[in-house]
């Protein structure tokens, strides 16, 4: 190849970029901008995640508050249900007390379950905002009610024996 054959080889391809710089440069900014779309994007997910967190943990504060009040009621409930019971055995009450105190202690208690069953799907709704995941222990039947366990007494119960699965991160 001679001289001046490479000569307009070469200038073309040497000239191509400088006719191309306005293109060039509006496709950096276009760059620059998804970039800074993306970063926009990712601080608002992050700040998703920490308000989901966040109220989560203030459900999980209400909720524990709300159980104290509802077992000391509880306990009172079931004081006044065996005071009744114990009334009537010695016959100083009649047995309509007795069905009306333990409506109550019924009623305290089924009160008692639909809190920690709101407790219980809190805590799920706080290891998944966490980013976890949620899988059954092994060995624990995922039908059975809470409080359904074979032979399981309602103080069990109150106090806190009732097998729940456990979170586990995710794979």
């Amino acid at each position: 190849m001679s001289a001046a054959d490479r000569v307009w080889a070469v200038g073309p391809a040497l000239a191509l970029p400088l006719f191309e710089g306005g293109a060039r440069r509006a496709a950096t900014r276009e760059a620059r901008a998804n970039y800074a779309a993306s970063v926009a994007a990712y601080r608002q997910t992050v700040l998703g995640a920490f308000q989901g967190v966040e109220d989560d943990l203030a459900t999980l504060g209400v909720l524990q508050r709300e159980r104290r009040v509802q077992d000391r009621a509880t306990h009172a409930a079931d004081d006044a249900e065996r005071i009744a019971l114990n009334q009537y055995r010695v016959g100083t009450a009649s047995y309509l007390s007795v069905v009306v105190a333990q409506s109550a202690a019924l009623a305290n208690e089924r009160a008692s379950l639909d809190i920690r069953g709101r407790q219980i799907a809190a805590s799920v709704a706080l290891i998944k905002d966490l980013g976890g995941g949620w899988e059954p222990a092994t060995g624990v039947a995922s039908e059975a009610p809470i409080g359904a366990a074979a032979g399981e007494t309602a103080g069990a119960r109150r106090a806190g024996a009732t097998p729940t699965p456990t979170p586990t991160p995710k794979r």
